[in-house]
């Protein structure tokens, strides 16, 4: 059984089957949304980093899917985990149009990075969860500083909370959103970084996600 659900086509079937039912969460939901307008403005000008914590990332999608509806938002890319959950991932944002580059903020991430950065000077958007793909919850790993120094991009920090979810019993506490509540996305303060002091950086894009994350709960 394990390995009929590691085949590539059923891989392929489940990240189908989520996206689908994502969408339709996104669709049952009734959304309050704060700074989108201004992601959407610097977006328009050029790309943007946009990070959030792991927990949040089956909400997350939202932010895209407001985007081309709106056509508010340029091409994405994100940076998914080498491990197969990761991979799998990268299937699933990819039912919702964002491409999907191998890496992570940690292990393995070197290559990722320089992938990511990349994309960044083609013109589109790059989304990270700066604490995947193991944690520790809320630590961000360098990658994301490093990233916004090396591309001079700033980072948005950014998160989506739904009144009805499923908390799983993981490293993240990942939050499954239900269809027919309420959601809140927070885009928060952009974050720019210093080449020559990315730690300093670091340690405020750890304040503004917590800050993001704060913000979404009381809206909630």
């Amino acid at each position: 059984m394990k390995k009929l659900f590691q085949a590539p086509w059923s891989q392929k079937a489940i990240a189908w089957a989520t996206a689908a039912y994502l969408r339709l969460v996104v669709g049952t939901l009734r959304w309050r949304v704060e700074g989108e307008a201004q992601i959407h403005a610097l977006s328009r000008e050029a790309p943007v980093i946009v990070a959030f914590w792991h927990e949040a990332l089956p909400a997350m999608p939202v932010i895209w899917l407001r985007a081309r509806k709106q056509n508010g938002m340029r091409p994405a890319v994100i940076l998914a985990s080498r491990h197969r959950d990761g991979q799998l991932v990268g299937l699933i944002l990819g039912q919702m149009g964002v491409e999907m580059v191998a890496g992570s903020t940690s292990r393995g991430g070197v290559a990722g990075l320089r992938t990511m950065i990349q994309a960044l000077k083609d013109g589109k958007n790059v989304a990270i969860a700066p604490d995947g793909p193991r944690g520790p919850r809320r630590v961000c790993a360098p990658g994301a500083a490093q990233m916004a120094a090396s591309s001079g991009r700033p980072v948005v920090p950014c998160a989506a909370l739904t009144s009805r979810a499923i908390t799983f019993n993981s490293w993240d506490k990942m939050r499954l959103p239900l269809p027919f509540g309420r959601g809140v996305l927070v885009c928060g303060a952009p974050v720019s970084v210093d080449r020559e002091n990315w730690p300093d950086g670091l340690a405020r894009i750890t304040e503004g996600l917590n800050a993001a994350m704060d913000r979404a709960a009381a809206l909630l």
